[in-house]
């Protein structure tokens, strides 16, 4: 079912920022609320494109995660863990791609929660569980040099110069998942 390699291309990892810390005016404005809204994006998607919303999923597999996502979660080097990959659609355009590493200790209990997913959103199963704390947003700029950018992408007839992503460290009953949300172009028009 492998659509796309949980390994992106060589090149450069993002460098990601707290969102606290952030130059704002380096950012467009109109990602801005993207960007630094703390609730379910799935929600607030599907607040704005009502029944046309769906999830494609791109490809789940165990796979190793980059570097600053192994370390974002305590991973060892080389260590796998469940990367899940899915676009977030408005009709049969995508605004979202968004990129889940889901480590050993977490998906040794829950394996079939995880498993099961397909192309249901990742999120609505999150803000669902009452044990989720969410960790602190971080923000990245991806450009044409950066390893995820060309995942990012991958759809997409004109390619913008740089896409904007935050990412955040979830935890369900205590142990952690990295997800991972890049906005492509046509989220910025609302």
């Amino acid at each position: 079912m492998a659509i796309v390699s949980p390994a992106p291309p060589r090149g450069t990892e993002p460098l990601w920022r707290p969102a606290r810390r952030l130059n704002r005016s380096g950012i467009p404005r109109n990602y801005l609320p993207w960007l630094l809204d703390t609730a379910s994006l799935t929600e607030r998607i599907i607040a704005q494109c009502r029944e046309n919303f769906h999830v494609r999923l791109l490809d789940q597999r165990r796979a190793r995660p980059l570097r600053n996502e192994a370390e974002a979660l305590g991973m060892r080097a080389g260590t796998r863990a469940i990367v899940r990959q899915v676009q977030l659609l408005c009709g049969d355009t995508p605004w979202v791609y968004a990129r889940t590493i889901i480590p050993p200790r977490t998906f040794a209990r829950k394996l079939h929660r995880f498993t099961t997913l397909g192309a249901r959103s990742l999120g609505a199963m999150l803000f669902a569980d009452p044990s989720m704390k969410r960790g602190e947003v971080e923000v990245t700029r991806l450009t044409p040099s950066d390893r995820l950018y060309h995942l990012v992408t991958r759809d997409l007839r004109d390619k913008p110069e740089t896409i904007w992503g935050r990412r955040s460290l979830f935890r369900l009953g205590g142990k952690p998942l990295l997800v991972c949300e890049f906005f492509l172009p046509d989220i910025a028009q609302f």
